[in-house]
């Protein structure tokens, strides 16, 4: 073998490692086709490689993570002595990242407030745990928007992430610094929290998959902020990934034994589905690039033997109203006492002739959160209004959907758009969002590159407890659509 084939044979290889999903890499490093360390190493290299431009991992652990990879492979070599390979971990010797708002044993916990910046914590937190002990190796915690309640990832204590298909849009939030990473092929999957499309945008804006699970399905406990109240009705710990098949058995080893209860997605038909568009479209205006991805994904499942069927549900239209009102009755946390000490919405105002000067420890769209989310209360009327209307519109989509039904929508109006500009307007987010006051889970899509090679993409919905069904439906999309497109195969913007 020459040295200019040993050069391509060793490029093809790590190529191989950078795009297979988390499963193939388990397989393979069973097989023996590949060591832990080998996966881990090129997974590093990589991450080392990509991240200055991006700044999705704010703080790595690569000396643990070549120490794990090795301690796996030890384990892989005594199992093959005993003949008990098929007793390990399924994991095992596979690298991921972790958002920074959950606990990670020796990692910091900042959320990406200032005041936080010296936490780190002393153990890992249940889903950690549990991914842990599959065998999965975290090569570090990526950034987050701050306090996890904005969609650009974004804040003072790590800076700003950048998207890996063009540095100058947005990553999406608050779990955009996984979805950079993995967007990038610096990890197979990564762990995120969705409670307004904190999963689901992310995975859109760099052209992954990601899960919204049911309630309860996966375990919240060990973030910050936490759940509070009822939140726990609409935050959804889950996976990011690139590739779909790895979403069941993440879900699987998060859920524990909550996930016993979850359907097989292989188990289900696709010509036995019906496929349910919004006729109009509600909710903010949709770009036409994403129109029609949508109707490609429709199309797709039409193919594959699905009915398609036109539902109309106007209540969508006051998406952000009813969003904002149902997790403002559960009872979730009060920013303003996060950020300041005091709900008082006075303190905000005051806070925010800081940032306008930049003299501030925060970031304007968690200082204009904290001056707004005292409105329900001050309102009460108006916000049990919206409630009554997310109850009536929760029984509405429910029934539409029944067991056999998914809703194919889109999870943002536009791709990713440049810095700073989600502000403008500020509410496009409801598309993800309204499907959290629901309480039903949502699998969000990669269908390919647009014209400018940004990532377009769809959301799945289905009806609660039926998140075999949209997880199928990623699967099927996959195979006929093609999944994530790598981002060096376009070029990057500057």
């Amino acid at each position: 073998m020459t040295q200019q084939e040993s050069i391509a044979r060793d490029a093809g290889r790590k190529l191989h490692l950078l795009t297979a999903s988390a499963t193939a890499l388990a397989a393979g490093i069973r097989r023996g086709d590949y060591s832990a360390r080998e996966v881990v190493e090129a997974h590093v290299e990589h991450l080392e490689q990509v991240n200055p431009t991006l700044n999705a991992i704010v703080m790595t652990r690569f000396f643990e993570a070549r120490a794990e990879a090795d301690r796996a492979d030890a384990q892989l070599a005594a199992a093959r002595a005993g003949n008990c390979v098929e007793s390990l971990p399924p994991l095992l010797g596979v690298p991921c990242t972790i958002k920074e708002n959950f606990e990670l044993e020796g990692t910091p916990q900042a959320s990406g407030l200032v005041s936080r910046k010296h936490i780190v914590n002393d153990s890992d937190c249940i889903t950690v745990a549990r991914l842990r002990a599959a065998g999965a190796i975290p090569l570090g915690v990526s950034n987050t928007s701050e306090l996890c309640m904005w969609m650009e990832s974004y804040n003072e204590v790590y800076g700003r992430t950048n998207n890996p298909y063009d540095a100058a849009r947005i990553v999406g939030g608050s779990t955009g610094g996984e979805g950079a990473i993995i967007g990038a092929g610096a990890s197979p999957f990564g762990l995120g929290a969705d409670v307004g499309g904190s999963i689901r945008m992310p995975a859109f804006f760099n052209g992954v998959f990601g899960h919204k699970c049911s309630p309860r399905l996966v375990p919240n406990e060990g973030q910050y902020p936490g759940p509070q109240g009822r939140v726990d009705d609409f935050l959804s710990t889950g996976p990011l990934c690139r590739r779909a098949e790895d979403l069941e058995p993440l879900l699987r080893i998060l859920g524990g034994p909550n996930a016993e209860k979850m359907k097989k997605p292989a188990e289900v038909d696709i010509a036995s589905l019906r496929v349910l568009t919004l006729l109009p479209d509600r909710g903010p205006r949709a770009k036409k690039d994403m129109r029609e991805a949508q109707a490609r994904a429709v199309q797709a499942l039409r193919e594959a033997g699905a009915r398609v069927e036109p539902i109309d549900l106007p209540l969508l239209d006051r998406g952000f109203d009813i969003w904002s009102s149902m997790l403002a009755e559960a009872g979730g946390p009060s920013f303003a006492e996060m950020m300041f000490g005091t709900r008082s919405p006075v303190r905000a105002m005051a806070e925010l002739g800081r940032v306008l000067t930049g003299r501030s420890p925060h970031t304007l769209p968690l200082v204009i959160l904290a001056m707004l989310e005292k409105v329900p209360e001050l309102a009460p009327g108006r916000a049990k209004k919206f409630v009554a209307q997310g109850h009536a519109l929760k029984q509405q989509l429910e029934e539409a959907l029944g067991d056999d039904g998914v809703l194919v929508t889109l999870p943002y109006t536009e791709v990713a758009p440049r810095h700073g500009r989600p502000l403008l307007p500020p509410f496009n987010w409801v598309r993800c969002a309204i499907f959290n006051a629901m309480s039903v889970p949502s699998t969000a899509v990669p269908m390919g590159l647009n014209a400018q090679g940004l990532p377009l993409g769809v959301q799945i919905v289905a009806a609660q407890d039926q998140d075999h069904l949209s997880l199928a439906c990623a699967l099927e999309l996959e195979k006929r659509i093609g999944g994530w497109v790598p981002p060096w195969t376009q070029p990057l913007h500057r």
